[in-house]
């Protein structure tokens, strides 16, 4: 059996036969709109209600073409769903119907099931030779891989954050079909796939909106990365709500991770995006929706979507793993084992008090929130990417630490997310990288290092010039992740590691996930913490993990199931927790607490 899926758009260009295509451009900012049609004439558009412009044209699937928006200004289709030439060249007409879909009785799974891969996919090599690598990473326990951001950027290396056409899935990693493909062998193998996209600006390079659509952008209003986007325009809200769809009906994503949604002024938005969503998928089909919202804003988790990314727990491990201060870590580096205990048992660590480092309030309470509410990691694109030299943890925080902390991350009942390499333990960086045009390439790069000139070690500009040039191919090509890195003994006994611990998630955790709740978590040592969880059946689950190198003699007794210890113990484990040691328990039938 196959199908054939296609998610008709407001805007675009929408096939209609083999041999004619609707093309419809939203452009309040003109009174005349032209076609330009790669082999054929140009075409008026006609202008409809609500800054509309469209036409429909004798081509078919695979024709090139642009829109004239002024006497000088040719630009590609803001909601194209294929750029051959980038993000500067024509778009292509697609037929979404071409793919046919062999993972028919695929319904996704539950969200308490999922554990997160996050992916770069130039990185990975591309569309097809992730696909070629999806089967090493389910044998390892991830249920769901999770993409950075596809929308088509300039030139073939970026994160996917300076993207300019939502549509279009980046041509540098392969065709809309081999995304298709991808996605489409995940779920053959019982692997989600969700997607990251950004919704809160456009990148530098290659966007033409504010030439013909100025009212898509608020006036006088700027985010961190750009021009604010105005959401109270019904227009754009269309945009961006059509665009989700397009990626869960069409492409048939598992779920989407909003990025950065503290950007959107309009929380009411966010709200309509949960609601259409819900409205659209299919009966039976499960999709998921995780935000990235540094107002840790819980009434959003509570009125519908499934998770945020925890960077509050993030930020408590990674002091305690690496001692870091400056910067946003200044936020956490005191009291950070009461702060760990915070985290576990509310997820949220800032609840509305004040931010020592901004000074401002941030944050709500969410401890009546489920446990799965919150996506715990150790590392991700921006933890990792963000620092100067790319370092990951295996390179800045003692091993022992870090094992514990990583049993932690895999066995406590917040939905874990593993780094692409983290798996094995890499010590390759992974860089901030780009493939602006030279003079914007300067530009970033000397934006970059002078930021990064706020920290004590690059205060000196000697030190500073040694900061990696993003545009640089050689930044993209040090933070690739060859096959032989994986085969060392060491990145063997992490690979070891990680399906053990998710072997055990998977028969002790998972089952018992949803609606699992925090029951108290406190500080049992200098860098000890211990954490109790009520799981669906009533069981009780006990972590006590120790980051010191101090033993913990006074640890409340547990004479519950153990089901994990490091190091490793014979029988119930010994009364006391180890220097860098972790114990984890599980009182089944609902005794104890």
């Amino acid at each position: 059996m196959s199908a054939r899926h296609a998610y008709r758009t407001t805007m675009g260009a929408t096939l209609l036969d083999p041999s004619r295509t609707l093309f419809r451009l939203w452009a309040p900012s003109c009174t005349h709109v032209s076609l330009l049609l790669d082999g054929h004439p140009d075409r008026v558009m006609h202008a409809t209600a609500d800054g509309y412009f469209e036409c429909i044209a004798p081509v078919g699937a695979g024709a090139r073409y642009r829109y004239r928006v002024g006497p000088d200004l040719v630009v590609p289709d803001p909601a194209s769903r294929a750029q051959p030439d980038d993000v500067h060249g024509p778009s292509m007409v697609v037929d979404p119907r071409a793919f046919e879909w062999r993972s028919t009785q695929w319904t996704g799974r539950s969200w308490e099931q999922t554990v997160i891969y996050e992916v770069h996919v130039g990185i990975a090599g591309g569309f097809r030779a992730l696909c070629d690598d999806l089967p090493r990473i389910a044998a390892l326990g991830v249920t769901a891989i999770e993409l950075m951001p596809l929308s088509e950027f300039p030139g073939g290396r970026n994160w996917g954050y300076d993207g300019v056409l939502p549509y279009a899935p980046e041509s540098a990693y392969g065709t809309v079909d081999d995304l298709k493909m991808l996605v489409d062998t995940a779920h053959r193998i019982g692997l989600m796939v969700f997607l990251d996209v950004v919704y809160n600006h456009f990148g530098p390079d290659g966007n033409y909106l504010a030439e013909y659509a100025a009212p898509l952008f608020r006036a006088g209003s700027h985010t961190a990365w750009g021009a604010a986007i105005d959401f109270a325009v019904p227009q754009v809200r269309t945009y961006f709500l059509e665009n989700a769809l397009y990626w869960l009906m069409e492409f048939r994503f598992d779920g989407l991770r909003l990025d950065a949604v503290d950007a959107i002024t309009e929380r009411d938005w966010l709200l309509e995006l949960l609601v259409r969503v819900r409205e659209c998928v299919e009966p039976g089909r499960r999709v998921h929706l995780m935000l990235e919202n540094r107002n840790n804003d819980a009434d959003l988790l509570r009125r519908g979507f499934d998770a945020q990314w925890n960077d509050d727990g993030h930020n408590v491990l990674h002091v305690l793993l690496t001692g870091e201060h400056e910067g946003y870590y200044g936020n956490f580096e005191t009291g950070t084992t009461r702060e760990l205990a915070t985290v576990l048992r509310d997820g949220f660590l800032f609840q509305g008090q004040v931010e020592p480092v901004t000074g401002h309030p941030r944050g709500s309470p969410g401890g009546d929130l489920p446990a799965t509410s919150f996506i715990l990691f150790l590392q991700n694109h921006d933890q990792i990417g963000n620092r100067a030299f790319g370092e990951r943890l295996d390179v800045l925080a003692n091993p022992c630490a870090l094992r514990v902390a990583y049993a932690l991350l895999l066995l406590c009942p917040q939905i874990p997310m593993l780094f692409m390499g983290e798996e094995w333990g890499s010590t390759r960086p992974f860089l901030f990288f780009t493939s602006h045009h030279a003079a914007l390439g300067h530009v970033v790069r000397d934006g970059r290092r002078r930021e990064l000139a706020a920290f004590s070690h690059f205060s000196d500009p000697a030190v500073r010039e040694t900061i990696p040039d993003p545009n640089d191919p050689a930044t993209f090509e040090a933070s690739r992740l060859p096959q032989s890195d994986r085969q060392t003994p060491r990145a063997q006994d992490r690979i070891n590691l990680t399906t053990h611990l998710l072997a055990l998630r998977t028969k002790w955790i998972i089952p018992r996930l949803r609606g699992a709740h925090a029951l108290d978590a406190h500080a049992i040592g200098n860098r000890a913490v211990l954490a109790r969880w009520r799981m669906n059946d009533g069981a009780i689950l006990t972590i006590m993990l120790n980051l010191g190198d101090e033993a913990v003699a006074d640890v409340p007794p547990c004479a519950d199931r153990l089901i994990h210890a490091f190091p490793d113990v014979g029988g119930d484990g010994p009364v006391g927790l180890p220097g860098y040691g972790i114990r984890v328990f599980m009182t089944e039938g609902g005794h104890g607490g």
